[in-house]
């Protein structure tokens, strides 16, 4: 009983090598497409614009603090996500071809050594950065956010 519960927990993890492999591939490319997504904001943030929080209570004025609190998580949710979830993945896919590698190494077969483990490294690097980029972007953007909400209640002090 327990060699069958065994088996079928390793097949089950295998099944997960591609998946996982797949969303590292995406969200390394959507760390690449936030790094250029925050270069073009950082450019406009020097030329007065770029400020979505300010924007977005210009638009309404009589949101609170709270609101404007929230709607700040809420440009922040994508990246942060991404950045917390990226390097899990990474250990996962960097777990999964571990079994078979030390399976292929019991069995004197090199190749499968080096194929298996060149997937479980390859993985975890991009996985580690896509996770470094989104976290920097996020930790960037939480201080601007936070600058604008200051902004947004010295505007409002101002027009009292």
């Amino acid at each position: 009983m327990q060699s069958l519960i065994e088996i079928s927990m390793y097949q089950l993890s295998q099944v997960f090598l591609f998946p996982t492999l797949a969303l590292i591939a995406l969200l390394f490319l959507y760390a690449f497409w936030l790094l250029g997504h925050f270069a073009v904001q950082a450019l406009k943030r020097r030329n007065g614009g770029g400020r979505p929080l300010l924007a977005h209570w210009r638009t309404a004025p009589q949101l609170s603090a709270d609101a404007l609190d929230v709607f700040a998580h809420k440009l922040l949710e994508h990246p942060r996500i991404a950045s917390r979830v990226t390097p899990m993945l990474g250990l996962v896919a960097t777990m999964i071809p571990m079994g078979p590698a030390l399976k292929s190494l019991s069995d004197g077969n090199l190749a499968s050594v080096s194929e298996n483990l060149t997937v479980a490294f390859s993985a975890v690097i991009l996985a580690l950065l896509a996770a470094s980029i989104t976290f920097w972007i996020v930790n960037v953007r939480r201080r601007w956010l936070a600058e604008e909400l200051l902004e947004v209640e010295a505007l409002r002090g101002a027009a009292r």
